[in-house]
């Protein structure tokens, strides 16, 4: 009796696999796609459209599920998961195009999802913080001269990107006005100016009165944790900016009281379809897609277990065709309120190193050289 040897591949490279077994070098770039499966959730269709979808997978050797009462038609409404390779998502989505029901834009959806590519290498953005009162550093940078030694020290670790705040929005924490903000980041912004410094520059405010004034100074990225919440203002002044960018964040209710209760139905679906709300109020406000960042809001209205089921199930944001960031850098998901931050910062790139293995666009983090060391051990 023979007995046959086999192994599960977890190899995301399936093209490589492919070349291992001697698979025909002139196909494989194609072949990969029957390889390589991908689940998407569709929400609210008609209940012609979930059977017309249906149908159609099945017709390809693919499957979707849908609500049990739709082949009745007792419902009016139902969410589908199709899932399928690659190979036969292209083609249900070009069968689609020629279906009713506004079934050929969701063809045109498909198609566009299917060529979603991830970044090559993880961004790291440095964290200067000019406050008194931030969760992890308050008071450390809050004068001029600490500032610009940290900042340099930013630079010198390798940061793609330094995020310099004037206002804590950490738990229970309050607003600070545009004036006392700027008291702090006009200076830095200054300096960086007159140095010439190349890095580019996020600031991290809530207010339009500080993201236009540091627009103005040369700053490259505006960091919204609000979401466009806080100033209705805000999108209006990236919009005129033009070629500045913008990071949409998640947040359930306001720094004061996003910590009493946080509570969801469906997490990862109710912050995809409050982000999906807002790239669409930015787009319609003027801002370029090309210019939006998004960010599940680490921290920000949620408990441990939801910032845990984030960070397993960022990839789902991908959908939204906009780079994702997180930033959970030495944050209470860690549990670790006494240590040390240097034994914060040991555990934050631990879970980093899973975001950074695959291939998020940016992490937010206090301690960039650690996590350059990280990045250059692995190429």
């Amino acid at each position: 009796m023979h007995d046959f040897l086999l192994k599960e591949l977890s190899n995301t490279d399936i093209e490589k696999e492919l070349e291992n077994i001697g698979f025909d070098k002139s196909y494989r770039h194609k072949a990969k796609d029957k390889f390589t499966y991908k689940n998407y959730k569709i929400f609210d269709l008609t209940v012609a459209q979930a059977n017309i979808i249906k149908q159609t997978a099945l017709s390809v050797g693919a499957d979707c599920a849908t609500h049990r009462e739709v082949i009745t038609g007792k419902i009016e409404k139902s969410s589908c998961i199709l899932g399928g390779s690659i190979s036969q998502l292209e083609k249900i989505a070009q069968k689609l195009q020629a279906q009713p029901f506004g079934l050929k834009i969701l063809g045109e959806q498909l198609v566009k999802r299917a060529n979603i590519t991830t970044p090559q290498k993880t961004q790291i953005m440095g964290i200067l913080n000019l406050t008194l009162d931030s969760f992890s550093d308050g008071g450390k940078y809050n004068e001029f001269d600490s500032a610009i030694e940290h900042l340099q020290q930013l630079i010198n670790d390798g940061a793609d990107i330094i995020d310099i705040g004037a206002e804590s929005t950490k738990p229970y924490s309050k607003g600070v006005s545009a004036e006392a903000q700027l008291e702090k980041l006009v200076p830095i912004l200054k300096y960086i100016q007159e140095n010439n410094i190349k890095t580019p520059i996020s600031i991290d405010t809530r207010s339009s009165v500080v993201a236009k004034k540091c627009i103005e100074l040369g700053a490259n990225i505006i960091n919204d944790v609000s979401g466009f919440e806080h100033d209705e203002y805000m999108a209006e002044t990236i919009a005129k900016a033009q070629n500045v960018k913008i990071i949409v964040q998640h947040t359930q209710g306001s720094p004061e009281t996003m910590q009493n209760n946080p509570t969801y139905e469906n997490l990862m679906d109710e912050i995809f379809i409050s982000l999906k709300n807002k790239i669409d109020y930015a787009t319609s406000k003027g801002i370029k897609r090309e210019n939006i960042i998004i960010d599940a809001g680490i921290g920000f209205g949620k408990t441990k277990e939801h910032n845990f089921e984030i960070i397993k199930r960022w990839k789902e944001l991908k959908t939204l065709d906009c780079p994702i960031l997180l930033g959970l850098s030495r944050k209470s998901l860690l549990d670790m309120p006494e240590a040390t931050n240097n034994e914060k910062d040991i555990y934050t790139l631990a879970l980093n190193s899973i975001l950074i293995n695959e291939n998020i666009d940016y992490i937010r983090v206090h301690n960039v050289k650690l996590h350059k060391n990280f990045q250059n051990i692995l190429g």
